[in-house]
């Protein structure tokens, strides 16, 4: 079986650990072949160098790398590197990278400088971690997701997610979320490939707007999606009309969507979703999902540990098998 994942951040990241464990319990003969389309829009070029969150933090939780009480970055860090750039008066100070990232991101920019494109380096950073999947960023180009906010200072003006997510925290409301670049952009090498060979496509519970919305703005992804003929089924961010962890509620509201299990499922649209897996406290928003044409089912959705993640998991492929059956009926 050929699966296909669109991630981003910590959720995609944990949710895709569960996947790997889900897949070696029922695949003795180890044929599971699964690629991650990483979201490359939380991308950012800081001290010099590129870096690249979403796609790091699949590949160090993936390789045994994460700092897992944080979920980002690395673990047993240092930091001497930003102490020293701080001391030099050298920001901006308000992201952090440790002394075992910035070799990751050092590598990364090397490679990039002597003309590899984006695909070829994750490439090469996951021969080291090998993270058990085959990881491709979105696009090879350059897109970078910003968000319109309105501030006492400036007024209205544009700002890095990573400053509005990191430094900000969201405490601002957004005006708009703009996937900057992405009209221009064209799908990595092997994102369309993967997507018209696979057997199934999931939509893990990352956030739907800068996650999985930034890979869908890349041209050609969502077309390909959709008409893959193959089960695309997705996760809930959002439990209990909260988002699990994050702040997916402000960047949802910034595209006029409810911070709701149903209202997500409706955001992406029949069109490209066939199933929906929404939590047992969000069970009522099934009729809802279910009457838009997305197939729903409710099931536990916090992932407190990679057993957790794998039931998910296990979940959101059975629901796969109940479309495939439907539609072959």
């Amino acid at each position: 079986m050929r699966i296909v994942v669109l991630a981003g951040g910590i959720g995609g990241a944990r949710f895709l650990r569960g996947l790997k464990a889900a897949v070696a319990d029922a695949d003795d003969a180890g044929t599971t072949d699964i690629t991650v389309i990483g979201n490359t829009g939380d991308d950012i070029h800081l001290f010099g160098l590129k870096v690249c969150p979403d796609l790091d933090t699949v590949m160090y939780t993936l390789g045994g790398g994460i700092h897992e009480e944080q979920g980002w970055g690395r673990a047993d860090e240092t930091f001497a590197v930003k102490t020293e750039l701080a001391a030099y008066g050298v920001g901006p100070e308000w992201f952090g990278l440790g002394d075992r990232d910035f070799a990751t991101h050092i590598v990364r920019t090397q490679m990039l400088g002597a003309g590899y494109p984006l695909s070829a380096v994750t490439e090469a950073l996951c021969a080291r971690w090998q993270p058990g999947v085959r990881l491709i960023p979105m696009t090879d180009d350059r897109v970078e997701t910003h968000v319109v906010v309105d501030t006492p200072e400036d007024g209205r003006k544009a700002v890095h997610f990573q400053e509005y997510w990191v430094r900000l925290h969201a405490s601002v409301p957004a005006q708009a979320i703009l996937p900057v670049g992405a009209e221009q952009s064209k799908p990595a090498p092997g994102v369309l490939e993967a997507i018209a060979g696979a057997d199934v496509i999931l939509f893990p519970p990352s956030n739907p707007v800068v996650s999985i919305g930034t890979i869908l703005a890349v041209p050609g992804i969502r077309e390909a999606i959709a008409e893959a003929g193959v089960p695309v089924v997705g996760l809930s961010p959002i439990v209990g009309d909260a988002p699990v962890r994050g702040m997916a509620d402000k960047v949802l509201a910034a595209v006029g969507v409810e911070s709701t299990a149903a209202a997500v499922a409706e955001h992406y649209g029949s069109g490209l979703l066939d199933g929906w897996l929404v939590d047992t406290v969000d069970a009522g928003a099934t009729e809802a999902v279910e009457a838009a044409g997305i197939r729903c089912r409710a099931v536990p959705l916090m992932m407190t540990d990679v057993h957790a993640a794998a039931r998910m998991a296990r979940e959101a492929l059975t629901l796969a098998e109940e479309v495939r059956g439907e539609a072959r009926a």
